[in-house]
């Protein structure tokens, strides 16, 4: 099984692709920056697009795995949305693509929560609801990593120091959730 991922530190911290690619033997090719932006990633127009776009049409993919930056798919859930659809779908591989729902970001960082005027449980809501919102109207697989960290906010912590990135637990918990949707 060969994988493209696409995200950002999220994504890779604590080299989480590698752990997905010990649960499931897949091949795993990543497509991920630092704050980035899946508008970025696949924006022909950027360096990482181009390379993103080029995978997609040349590269055969049995999964695409898309993960948007932490506010994305709530401060511009449209764009988001209508982004994702046409340019993995011009590749042909919509059919093969899940949605990797990131998790809120946890109380410990009150500054980063007020950024976006909420708190955690109104962050998790909305993400859940744009996340969703992109699988269904996309008709894809979805992996949904937030709901298991909401879950389990009260009894484990997942989270690194700042409060945004997983820690290796909470990388381990991604990684078993996509995996688990992979091989069903």
């Amino acid at each position: 099984m060969r994988i493209l991922m696409l995200g950002n530190s999220f994504t890779t911290a604590n080299h989480m692709p590698d752990m997905l690619a010990e649960l499931t033997g897949a091949e795993i090719v990543q497509h991920t920056r630092g704050g980035e932006r899946l508008a970025d990633q696949l924006n022909p127009k950027t360096k990482m697009g181009k390379r993103t776009q080029e995978a997609l049409q040349n590269e055969k993919w049995d999964f695409v795995i898309l993960q948007e930056m932490s506010n994305g798919p709530i401060t511009s859930k449209a764009s988001s949305l209508k982004m994702q659809k046409n340019s993995v779908r011009r590749s042909g591989r919509m059919e093969q693509s899940q949605f990797f729902m990131r998790p809120g970001h946890i109380n410990v960082e009150e500054k980063k929560l007020e950024t976006f005027e909420m708190d955690y449980d109104e962050m998790y809501q909305k993400l859940y609801e744009a996340y969703h919102l992109a699988a269904d109207r996309n008709h894809t697989l979805i992996a949904d990593v937030g709901k298991k960290f909401y879950e389990l906010s009260d009894k484990v912590n997942l989270y690194a120091d700042d409060g945004c990135h997983p820690n290796e637990k909470g990388s381990q918990i991604a990684a078993e959730i996509i995996a688990e949707v992979l091989m069903n």
